[in-house]
C-alpha cells in the first residue's frame, strides 16, 4: 500500500489543451473541430469539463463528442516570476458575474489555483461555478490592481525578522540556555 498523498497535492491544477469534434453523420460527413484549455486536477476531469463546455457552447452532446487529442502543458520557466492577468466568470448565489484579477506567480497553473483560493476565500465561489474565459502574462508596465504594482521593484526587500542563530556545531547545541537569545538584529 502506498501512503495517501498530501491534499494541496491532490488540489494541484494542471493545464490541458482538449481537441475534440462533433460525431460524422449523414448529414454532416466532417464534424468542426473544437479546441479548448482546461485547467483540471487530471486528465479524466478535464475531459469531463470539455464536454460539459461543448454541450454549453456548441450544443454538442457528449454521446455525439470525440476526444481527439489530450496535451498537458507545461511553463517554460517555472523560475522565473511573471504577472498573470485572468478573465473569469462565476455564478453567486444572486447571478452571473464577469471579473478581471491579477496575481503574481513562477507558472500559470499557479495563478490559476491562487485564483480559485482567492474566489474561494472573498466570493464564497466553488471551483465548479468558475469558468475562466482567458489568460494572459502581463508586463509590469500593464499591471493595473494596487495589490500588485507593490511588488514590481527591482530593489524591493522584505525584512528579515525574528532570525535565531543556530550554533555552528552540534557539541554547542543545548535544549536550554541561561540567558535569552536576540532575534532583533
Amino acid at each position: 500500500l502506498t501512503a495517501p498523498r498530501p491534499r494541496s497535492i491532490l488540489a494541484m491544477v494542471r493545464q490541458f489543451e482538449i481537441t475534440g469534434r462533433k460525431l460524422p453523420t449523414k448529414d454532416q460527413p466532417v464534424g468542426p473541430i473544437y479546441r479548448m484549455n482546461i485547467f483540471a486536477p487530471n486528465s479524466v476531469v478535464a475531459k469531463s469539463r470539455f464536454n460539459y463546455f461543448l454541450s454549453h457552447l456548441k450544443k454538442v452532446k457528449r454521446s455525439h463528442c470525440e476526444i481527439l487529442e489530450v496535451k498537458e502543458y507545461f511553463e517554460r520557466k517555472p523560475t522565473l516570476v511573471k504577472n498573470f492577468g485572468i478573465n473569469l466568470r462565476y455564478d453567486s448565489r444572486t447571478g452571473t458575474h464577469n471579473m478581471y484579477k491579477e496575481y503574481r506567480d513562477t507558472s500559470l497553473c499557479g495563478a490559476v489555483e491562487q485564483m480559485y483560493c482567492d474566489m474561494a476565500a472573498r466570493h464564497r465561489a466553488q471551483r465548479q461555478s468558475i469558468q475562466i474565459l482567458s489568460t494572459q502574462v502581463l508586463k509590469s508596465s500593464d499591471v493595473v490592481r494596487a495589490s500588485m504594482k507593490q511588488f514590481i521593484d527591482s530593489k524591493i526587500k522584505f525584512p528579515l525578522i525574528h532570525r535565531q542563530i543556530r550554533c555552528p556545531t552540534k557539541q554547542y547545541r543545548s535544549p536550554f540556555k541561561a540567558n535569552r537569545p536576540s532575534t532583533l538584529f
